[in-house]
Order: C-alpha cells, then sequence, then structure tokens
C-alpha cells in the first residue's frame, strides 16, 4: 500500500506556475523506493503578507488578496486570471492564517496562526500582548506555527524562543495549552564547514542550537517540522540529481538532535513548497528531492512503519486536530 504524506507547510501564490505545480501535487507521487508515496493532502501557511496596523491602509490589501485566492482556490472558485481550473481544486486539508485570521469566516478549515518572528526585533515574542494572544488561541484550539532564524537571524532568536514558551505555557490548564508548531527545525546553519558529522556535533553553533531545541521539548504540546532544509544548505543545480546518500550525511546530526529530543511522534513532514525551489535545484526537482531526503533520514534512524507513517502524515493531523478517512 502507498503511504499516505501530509505536507505540514506549503504555500500557494497568484502566479501561474507556481499555482499549477501545486494543485499538480494533489495526484500520486511515486517514489523510487520500495513502498511507494503519494501526496493525500497538506497545510496551507501563510505568506507573511504586508500588512499594517491600520485597517483602512492599503497594506490590508494584501493580506486580503491571500485570504480571497485561497478560498476561491479551496472550493474551487477561480475567477478570470487565476490560472486555475475547478478540477485542480488541491487537497487542502487546514489553514495556518497570518494578519488575515480575522477575515477566517471567509473560508474554514481555519486550524492556527502563523506570525514570523524571524525578522523581527529582540523582544517582540516576550511583550505582554505577544504572550496573551497565544494564550488566547490555547483558550481557543488553535495552533500556533513558530518561524525563527538561527542561522540568519542568530540564536538570540532561539534564546528568546524558549523564554516565550516558559511564559506561555506556565500556569495554564493542559487542555488551554496551545499547540506550538516550530518551523523548518529553527533554520539552523547547515552551512557550516563539514567535513564529518564529526565536524558538525562538535560545533559551537551547533550544540548551542541542539541545547535550545532541546529545551523545547519539555512542553509536550511542541511540536518540529522536518522542513527547511534545502533554504539553508548551500544551493542545488537542477541537474544533475544531488548525492542524498551525502545530504543525509550531512543533515543527521541535525535531524538526530530533533528526533533524540521530540521523538518521532511529534516531528513531522513538510516542504516548504515553493520556497524551497529556490536551494532546491528548481519547481520540476525540489519536492520529490526533499521527499527523498526525508526517506533516507526515517531509513537511517531505522524507524517503524507505524512510525514513520507518523512523521509523513499522522503526527501533523494530530497537531492541526484534522480527521480524515484512512488515517
Amino acid at each position: 500500500m502507498p503511504i499516505p504524506i501530509v505536507d505540514s507547510h506549503i504555500h500557494l501564490f497568484p502566479n501561474s506556475h507556481l499555482l499549477s505545480l501545486a494543485c499538480n501535487l494533489i495526484h500520486p507521487i511515486i517514489s523510487d523506493s520500495t513502498k511507494p508515496l503519494y501526496l493525500r493532502g497538506f497545510i496551507f501557511i501563510e505568506t507573511d503578507r504586508i500588512s499594517s496596523v491600520e485597517e483602512s491602509s492599503p497594506g490590508w490589501q494584501h493580506v486580503l488578496d491571500e485570504v480571497a485566492l485561497l478560498a476561491r482556490i479551496v472550493r474551487g472558485e477561480p475567477i478570470d486570471g487565476d490560472q486555475h481550473r475547478y478540477v485542480d481544486r488541491p487537497p487542502c486539508l487546514g489553514i495556518a492564517l497570518g494578519s488575515g485570521a480575522r477575515w477566517c469566516c471567509l473560508i474554514g478549515e481555519i486550524r492556527g496562526v502563523r506570525y514570523l518572528v524571524q525578522d523581527k526585533p529582540s523582544g517582540v515574542m516576550l511583550q505582554p500582548e505577544f504572550i496573551d494572544g497565544l494564550k488566547w488561541l490555547g483558550r481557543k484550539q488553535l495552533t500556533f506555527d513558530l518561524g525563527v532564524d538561527a542561522r540568519q537571524g542568530g540564536l538570540w532568536q532561539l534564546r528568546e524562543a524558549v523564554e516565550m514558551m516558559e511564559r506561555v505555557y506556565e500556569g495554564v490548564d493542559e487542555k488551554d495549552q496551545v499547540v506550538m508548531v516550530i518551523n523548518y527545525l529553527c533554520k539552523p546553519n547547515l552551512r557550516l564547514p563539514f567535513a564529518s558529522p564529526e565536524s558538525t556535533t562538535t560545533h559551537r553553533g551547533f550544540l548551542e542550537w541542539k541545547t535550545l531545541v532541546t529545551a523545547m521539548v519539555r512542553y509536550p504540546k511542541a511540536y518540529m517540522k522536518l522542513s527547511g532544509g534545502f533554504s539553508e544548505l548551500p544551493s542545488l543545480s537542477p541537474a544533475p540529481e544531488p548525492d542524498i546518500k551525502f545530504l543525509v550525511e550531512r543533515l543527521h546530526p541535525w535531524t538526530d538532535a530533533v528526533f533524540d529530543a521530540f521523538g518521532p511522534d511529534r516531528v513531522m513532514f513538510g516542504s516548504d513548497w515553493p520556497v524551497c525551489n529556490l536551494g532546491g535545484g528548481g519547481n520540476d526537482a525540489t519536492w520529490r528531492r526533499w521527499r527523498t531526503v526525508v526517506e533516507g533520514i526515517l531509513e537511517r534512524r531505522g524507524l517503524s512503519e507505524e512510525q514513520r507513517l507518523g512523521v509523513w502524515g499522522k503526527v501533523a493531523l494530530k497537531a492541526y486536530g484534522i480527521e480524515i478517512e484512512g488515517l
């Protein structure tokens, strides 16, 4: 039987070639392994559209455009210029919106919110309003997608995130705790000089990243996305095909740290498509390449069949509170 994939991190843009590729992902994607995989559905993640505090500002138009486009895609109701058809309606299982969350009534299937803090100044995550907002999400049974960037933003972002999580969960009943889905492995510095896995595991930057990621595990409602690798690795070319075994070897200190800390029951597959195309070799190859890399990572970890099914889809469904037939 094919292994069903739930891609926990896909963006959609109003651009014909990007949108058409996203819709092509509806169809079964067969791997080269002995266990075929296919895309069962995906979670749409907001794209950090420009907005403004003032609702009357033109900046809100970008957010509204994203919400409206997504609504048309999910409903299969394109308008002139959308360049997609009803038959292209993607299997969107859930939505994590950003600034447009207040217009969630337009779409339905809202599972949570994302607010990228990776490009925000120090202290934003610790503001009382930010903490209160995350606690409100928990009471409303909505998730929060956390995006921090250890490589370009700095490890201070992870330190602040750990302190933020402590404040968010402190004194809150388990039923009201927000599910926090951490994006991109916290964007580790995968461009460290690599001679061997040991050259990574003894590096000061890796050791602090590992310590901070491990600190996040103390909160049972925190999950990690196995995504974003191609954005942090040196860029791949469209051809020839990369050495997948080498990529798995280069990544495994970081992915081992994640699995050792969170366990496979709190790690989920995500592609970060189509942003991953920028480093993964382009539209025609990147999604397949990242899926193959993840296959190698799971094989190297020696996960059981049930654990693999979890990483490929069941963990994402649990985190976002989604039930679908057959999973």
